[in-house]
């Protein structure tokens, strides 16, 4: 099956964030909407495998911070490409308590607090299904996944529900392109044409040697 056409559907970028056990911890999401208007429900798509999936089941509560256009893009590395289970992702970073869940300071588009309700189980992944029970204004235009590909050139974690796996065409394996493109093994942006020594990735700042051709 061509699933090409799913790639046209709309999706944001989020940082969901919860407790664990008295630490904060957290990851990116793509996938969030909004249920119903009247004592609003929010509903997210998690993966089963990420940490705060289970972390989010035992604290019963949430965050998300909206990132805009003009957020940090470091976030997406840190939250999108490593793993809670053995790094505090917030270490470092400018974040208050509410309700028992880590709020982000910076440029964000907004923050929802969430209590989760029910869990819709969805083979690989689970659809929680939550209270709106707090928000927090934020400013800046939302960064959708569209721009996220193309303007910041990022890639969509494996656990990420639109993750997919990306081959080089027999094209490109038989004919090499002019311009040499080389891809981040921290956050996966693509660069194309020369690295300079000092070159560092514009998503997660990963220095020259983190970089591998394509």
């Amino acid at each position: 099956m061509n699933i090409t056409a799913l790639q046209k559907i709309t999706y944001g970028l989020y940082v969901v964030g919860t407790g664990d056990n008295g630490r904060p911890t957290g990851c990116i999401i793509n996938t969030c909407f909004q249920v119903t208007s009247e004592n609003p429900i929010v509903a997210i798509s998690m993966n089963k495998n990420n940490y705060t999936h289970d972390a989010i089941v035992r604290n019963r509560r949430f965050s998300l911070a909206i990132l805009a256009e003009d957020s940090d893009t470091s976030l997406i590395t840190t939250f999108g490409f490593q793993s809670g289970r053995d790094k505090n992702k917030y270490e470092g970073r400018d974040y208050t308590w509410q309700d028992g869940v880590p709020i982000l300071n910076g440029k964000f588009a907004g923050h929802i607090v969430c209590e989760l309700l029910h869990i819709a189980d969805n083979e690989t992944h689970d659809v929680f299904f939550a209270r709106v029970v707090d928000t927090l204004p934020g400013e800046g235009t939302p960064m959708t996944y569209a721009y996220y590909h193309q303007v910041v050139k990022g890639r969509a974690p494996k656990n990420a529900p639109t993750y997919v796996e990306e081959k080089a065409s027999a094209t490109e394996t038989t004919h090499p392109q002019a311009t040499r493109r080389y891809v981040c093994e921290v956050c996966g942006y693509i660069h194309e044409g020369e690295l300079p020594d000092d070159f560092k990735c514009p998503v997660c700042q990963a220095p020259k040697s983190c970089f591998k051709e394509l």
